[in-house]
């Protein structure tokens, strides 16, 4: 199993007064890839559940910087990378032909004190090696280290492609 996300987000804004500053811009962006292995604890023609092992890696880089005022050019960056061990449960369930419904829960700790990953979602068979997915998926995790504090959760709709080798 090798899953890869990687999430940018950045906001600005201007100051009422534009005295200390005239805008304040954030970027942060975060990186997370699990790779790992399961064992089938149910298999038939319809579906399977099985119990899935490894260890998720994170890169997370957030930058703070100010425009125009007192604090012009004044820029800030931190960030860190980190790996958790996970373990959990996936499963997929056959609805038709070439639909079926997939889900999972993993969840682990390491350098982070925590890490979890749930989903569900719907998937169309293209062909016997490619599928599509859609669904809902909420990830997150709690990492403190020295003054670096990343506690996120990250959830809402996911679309995506299934390879199986």
């Amino acid at each position: 199993v090798v899953d890869v996300t990687y999430t940018k987000v950045s906001t600005g804004t201007g100051t009422p007064r534009g005295i200390v500053t005239d805008r304040v811009d954030l970027r942060s962006e975060t990186f997370t890839g699990f790779i790992g292995a399961g064992y089938a604890l149910v298999h038939d023609a319809r579906g399977h559940l099985a119990v899935v092992a490894g260890a998720r890696v994170w890169d997370a880089r957030t930058d703070l910087s100010f425009v125009g005022g007192v604090l012009h050019d004044v820029a800030a960056s931190d960030r860190a990378s980190w790996v958790d061990a996970m373990a959990g449960m996936r499963g997929r369930y056959r609805l038709a032909d070439r639909v079926y419904v997939t889900g999972w829960g993993l969840v682990g700790a390491g350098q982070a004190d925590l890490d979890w990953d749930v989903g569900a979602g719907i998937g169309y068979e293209a062909s016997d090696r490619i599928s599509m997915v859609a669904g809902y998926r909420a990830l997150g995790v709690d990492y403190r280290h020295r003054d670096f504090v990343y506690d996120v959760v990250q959830q809402g709709p996911i679309v995506g492609m299934v390879m199986r080798f």
